[in-house]
C-alpha cells in the first residue's frame, strides 16, 4: 500500500540547546512537541497519534504521553532502530494515516549525551550478555569510530577515494553552519584544516566526526485534508522506505550500505529518480556515511562518490546538491546521538522556503532525508524519505 501523497509534514521544530544542563529528557520532549504543534498552529489535544523510540524516557510512548498530557490517542510506535528511527517513523506515520488509525501524528526526540558527558565512541562498551554480538566484538576493541574507519579504509582501497575528497564534505557542512546561530561549530574550514586535525582512527580526522549535542526536535504529520486547513506551506510526502544491513555470517561487503536498499525503494513509491532531487538531507555521523550514502541513493555510481563531493559540489548555490544546509551533524548538532531527525526538520525548512537566505535552494520542490542508525561497519538500518512541496 503506498504512501504516495497520504499525509503532509505540517510541523516541525528543533531545540535551539546544545547542552542542556538545566533540562530533563522529558522536559526536552515535551519542549519540541510545544514547539511543533505552535509551528503547525495545533494543540496537543488535536493529536492522535504518537511516535517516540525506546531512548525516550521510561515505557516510551506511554511515559511520554502521560507527561505531555497527550490523552487522545489512537495508535502509538515506538520502533526504535538508532538515528534512522525518526526517518522511518514519518513513513509509519503516513501508513497509519492512510489506514485511518490516527489523524494528526506527533513525532519526538531528546537526549542529553553531551550534558551526561557521554564517551564521543571512541572506547570500547561493556561487554553486555543480553547483546548477541557482544562477545565477539567488545574483545576486540571495537568502536564506533573503528567501525567507520574500517568502511573507509575499505573504499579507500577498493575505489582509490581520499582523505582530500573527504575533507570536502566537512567542508561544504561548514560553509553551511557558519549561517546558523545555534551551530555548534560555526567557523568555516578548509581541507587543510581536516587533513591537519588530529587522527582519530585512521584514515578519519577528528573534523571528519560528527558533534556530540543535547537537544532534539520534533515533526506532526497529518492527514491531507487538515493539512490543507492550516496556514503552513504544504510538505508532501511521497515515499519513505526502510532497509537493514547485517553481518552475514561474516561475508560483509564494506562498500556499500542499507540506503542502497531503501532509497530505491523510496524512489520507486515517489516516483522520482535521484536526478530530481533538489536537496537532501543526508546522515552525517561522519564523512564517509555520507560519501557512502551518496553513492547507494544513486547520486553517483559507486566508486565515484569522492569525485562528487569535492570541489565544493554539496555547498549551496555552488555545487549541483546541496546538502545539510544547517550544518549538519558535522557541524552543527547531533541530538542524543540520533540524527535522523534533524535531517527531516531541514529538508522541511528548504521546502517551506523558510532555511538561511544564504543557503536556500531557489524553488526547492523535491527533498530527501535519508538516516543511518547503528554501525556503518557492521549492522544497521537505513531510511530514506521523500518530500515534495505542493
Amino acid at each position: 500500500m503506498s504512501i504516495n501523497g497520504a499525509a503532509y509534514i505540517v510541523g516541525a521544530f528543533e531545540h535551539p540547546t546544545r547542552k542542556a544542563e538545566g533540562q530533563s529528557v522529558a522536559q526536552l520532549h515535551a519542549e519540541v512537541a510545544f514547539g511543533a504543534l505552535q509551528d503547525a498552529g495545533l494543540t496537543k489535544d488535536d493529536v492522535d497519534g504518537f511516535f517516540c523510540t525506546g531512548a525516550a524516557p521510561g515505557l516510551g510512548p506511554l511515559n511520554m504521553a502521560d507527561y505531555m498530557g497527550l490523552t487522545k490517542l489512537r495508535h502509538v510506535d515506538s520502533t526504535d532502530m538508532g538515528g534512522c528511527s525518526y526517518v522511518m517513523h514519518v513513513g509509519h506515520a503516513a501508513q497509519a494515516i492512510k489506514e485511518g488509525r490516527c489523524n494528526i501524528a506527533l513525532i519526538t526526540l531528546a537526549g542529553r549525551p553531551r550534558a551526561e558527558g557521554m564517551a564521543t565512541g571512541t572506547v570500547p562498551r561493556s561487554w553486555a550478555p543480553n547483546i548477541p554480538d557482544d562477545p565477539f566484538e567488545i574483545p576486540m576493541a571495537r568502536t564506533v569510530v573503528t567501525s567507520y574507519a574500517n568502511v573507509a579504509s575499505r573504499h579507500m582501497y577498493e575505489y582509490g577515494t581520499t582523505s582530500e575528497q573527504l575533507a570536502w564534505i566537512k567542508v561544504a557542512a561548514s560553509q553551511h553552519a557558519q549561517h546558523n546561530p545555534h551551530a555548534m561549530l560555526p567557523k568555516v574550514v578548509t581541507v587543510e584544516d581536516v587533513l591537519n586535525s588530529p587522527m582519530v582512527a585512521d584514515p578519519l580526522h577528528r573534523l571528519d566526526c560528527c558533534v556530540i549535542s543535547d537537544g532534539g526536535g520534533a515533526l506532526i504529520v497529518a492527514r491531507p485534508e487538515i493539512a490543507k486547513s492550516l496556514k503552513r506551506p504544504l510538505v508532501k510526502v511521497l515515499g519513505c522506505a526502510e532497509a537493514t544491513k547485517n553481518q552475514a555470517a561474516g561475508y560483509l561487503d564494506l562498500t556499500y550500505s542499507a540506503a542502497r536498499q531503501s532509497g530505491a525503494a523510496a524512489f520507486e513509491e515517489a516516483r522520482v529518480t535521484p536526478k530530481d532531487i533538489q536537496y537532501a538531507s543526508i546522515y552525517d555521523s561522519f564523512t564517509i556515511t555520507v560519501l557512502m550514502q551518496i553513492e547507494d541513493l544513486g547520486f553517483a555510481e559507486k566508486g565515484k562518490g569522492g569525485a562528487f563531493v569535492a570541489d565544493g559540489n554539496l555547498i549551496s548555490g555552488v555545487g549541483k546538491l546541496p546538502f545539510n544546509t544547517d550544518g549538519g551533524g558535522l557541524c552543527n548538532n547531533h541530538p542524543a546521538n540520533r540524527g535522523g531527525m534533524t535531517k527531516v526538520i531541514e529538508a522541511v525548512r528548504q521546502l517551506r522556503g523558510e532555511a538561511h537566505p544564504k543557503v536556500q535552494v531557489p524553488g526547492c520542490r523535491l527533498a530527501l532525508a535519508n538516516g543511518i542508525g547503528g554501525l556503518l561497519g557492521h549492522r544497521h538500518g537505513s531510511a530514506t524519505l521523500i518530500m515534495e512541496r505542493e
